[in-house]
């Protein structure tokens, strides 16, 4: 079967900056991928480019069998589209903004607006003006109004930037209840609890793509050894002692512990070693579960300035 999406050494440049720099990678039906970095890291410009908005500088993309320069009317009819501000209509109510959307894209049934409308809960709220609604209920209106058309595609930039943990629960709940629908879904995040919903993430830094896989397989292969907790005072003195360690990759505050990354045969004796200052006392030393976080930093803070 072949890919919905396919990338090969996708390319951007604006003059002498490179927002996305040969990205490739490939998308088959029914996934949940996501697309993990900080706000600036090429992940809106990769989508934009997919979407036919922008043409790539350089490197070649098909959507839906379609290729995005020449056929980026095809694709943006078949797929939807969540953007980072989505354009709905505050002065109108919920319905009258799902029905505009549905003429938009030439679907007339109305047996399709209720069911968006029940779909999304928002039912309740169909004679609500938009301007009144919170963030998270205009992200599940915004989700209504890009899959209106049933597409067998959607693209949601950053879909819960801004929402509390409990809507951000809510909406990752309607995803999945699409994909199990047959829809596949390419999802943009700065949050790394998020990337752990998706069926692989890919962790994207300086608009370049430096590993997709499962979050599971992530943390098994693409950590360079393991995760430690590390709880001692003072924190900042404790910091800088396995800053210096020989045997620490990287270390960094995590609340009211240290997180350290470490080469896989080191043992507690070599961070117990580290720490043996004066004035630092260890409460407590331990191996941890490796997370989503200690790979993305130890990804990027892998990669060369010529990388």
């Amino acid at each position: 079967m072949n890919p919905v999406v396919r990338t090969d050494a996708l390319t951007k440049r604006f003059g002498e900056f490179t927002a996305v720099d040969r990205v490739s990678f490939e998308i088959p039906a029914g996934e949940v991928v996501g697309f993990l970095g900080p706000n600036g890291s090429g992940k809106t410009t990769t989508i934009r480019m997919l979407l036919g908005l922008l043409q790539p500088t350089s490197g070649e993309a098909e959507v839906l069998g379609f290729d995005i320069r020449k056929n980026p009317e095809q694709i943006r009819e078949r797929v939807g589209y969540v953007s980072q501000k989505f354009a709905l209509y505050s002065d109108l109510t919920v319905e009258e903004n799902l029905q505009f959307y549905a003429g938009v894209y030439g679907v007339g049934e109305r047996g399709r607006i209720r069911e968006m409308l029940e779909l999304v809960g928002l039912e309740p709220f169909r004679r609500a003006l938009v301007g009144g609604l919170s963030t998270g209920w205009r992200q599940r209106l915004a989700l209504a109004t890009a899959i209106v058309h049933n597409p067998k595609l959607f693209f949601l930039d950053e879909p819960t930037s801004g929402v509390d943990p409990t809507a951000r629960r809510a909406f990752w709940d309607l995803i999945y209840r699409l994909v199990e629908g047959g829809t596949t879904a390419l999802v943009t995040t700065h949050y790394m609890d998020e990337a752990e919903y998706c069926s692989r993430v890919g962790i994207i830094s300086d608009g370049r793509l430096l590993a997709l896989d499962s979050p599971a397989a992530l943390k098994r292969d693409a950590l360079p050894g393991r995760a430690w907790d590390v709880y001692a005072e003072p924190l900042l003195p404790a910091l800088a002692a396995l800053g210096e360690c020989a045997c620490v990759l990287r270390v960094g505050l995590a609340g009211d512990h240290l997180r350290a990354v470490t080469p896989p045969e080191t043992v507690e004796a070599d961070l117990l070693a580290g720490l043996g200052r004066d004035g630092i006392q260890i409460h407590l030393l331990e191996a941890a579960e490796p997370t989503l976080e200690d790979v993305f930093l130890s990804l990027t803070a892998r990669r060369s300035p010529a990388a």
